[in-house]
């Protein structure tokens, strides 16, 4: 099922006013896209892609050099040490850039947050915090690290569902659809809920913050709008939150 089509097939899921969540998700689209021209918003975007494609380029040159060393008295170490730096590269990059660029933004999100909330909740923006970077940077590191275990846990049933044609699919977007929703609505819920609240908050809106994730791991499987996915992402985190609260 595609993305619209999970969004369309959820009619009961409705917040606290009636309205029903798909209708308030995907105002809450549109109003993340009008904001990416934002200067706040425009200026994470670059902050956060270049750390992110300077890790993958760090990656590279560490391995290059790596492989090089190893193979330092064969004629032919400059080849293999280059083919290695690119392919290892690549296939991280492939793999594993949803999961550095939600780590990365971490460190700048409560910027999204603020900048949304700024606009369209200035009430609510009134009595948030900050997030302290010591919060930021462990709740990027603990998105990234969910992401890796859950998905190599679920590896084996990846090969499995191979031969149902769609199952490995349907499997990857349930379990990155998960995980998204839990690590993009921490990044608002932090503002203003204390730790021991988030718990609660968890589990009374698991199912639209499912929704969320879905949404969100689909822009993720789109090339070149996945680099925007991590922004949006946060932006409609900030309007599920908000909106599903009054």
């Amino acid at each position: 099922m595609s993305v619209a089509g999970a969004v369309i097939a959820a009619p009961a899921l409705r917040n606290c006013t009636g309205a029903r969540i798909p209708d308030v998700m995907l105002k809450a689209f549109a109003l993340s896209l009008t904001q990416l021209g934002d200067r706040a918003v425009l200026a994470v975007l670059v902050r956060s892609l270049a750390l992110t494609f300077a890790l993958f380029a760090l990656l590279g040159v560490g391995t290059w050099w790596g492989v090089d060393a190893l193979l330092a008295r064969r004629s032919f170490h400059g080849a293999l040490a280059s083919a290695a730096a690119i392919v290892v590269t690549v296939l991280a990059f492939w793999l594993l850039f949803r999961a550095v660029a939600i780590a990365v933004l971490g460190l700048f999100a409560d910027t999204i947050v603020a900048a949304v909330e700024r606009r369209h909740y200035p009430a609510a923006m009134a009595s948030a915090r900050d997030v302290p970077l010591t919060r930021s940077l462990t709740m990027g590191l603990g998105s990234a690290g969910r992401f890796l275990a859950v998905n190599l846990l679920l590896f084996p049933l990846y090969i499995v569902l191979l031969a149902t044609g769609i199952g490995t699919a349907a499997l990857f977007l349930a379990a990155n659809a998960w995980l998204l929703g839990r690590d993009l609505g921490d990044m608002v819920a932090a503002r203003h809920l204390a730790p021991d609240m988030m718990r609660n908050w968890r589990r009374d809106t698991a199912g639209r913050r499912f929704l969320l994730g879905l949404i969100v791991t689909g822009l993720f499987l789109v090339p070149l709008v996945n680099m925007l996915a991590p922004i949006v992402g946060a932006a409609l985190a900030t309007h599920f939150y908000h909106r599903n609260r009054r």
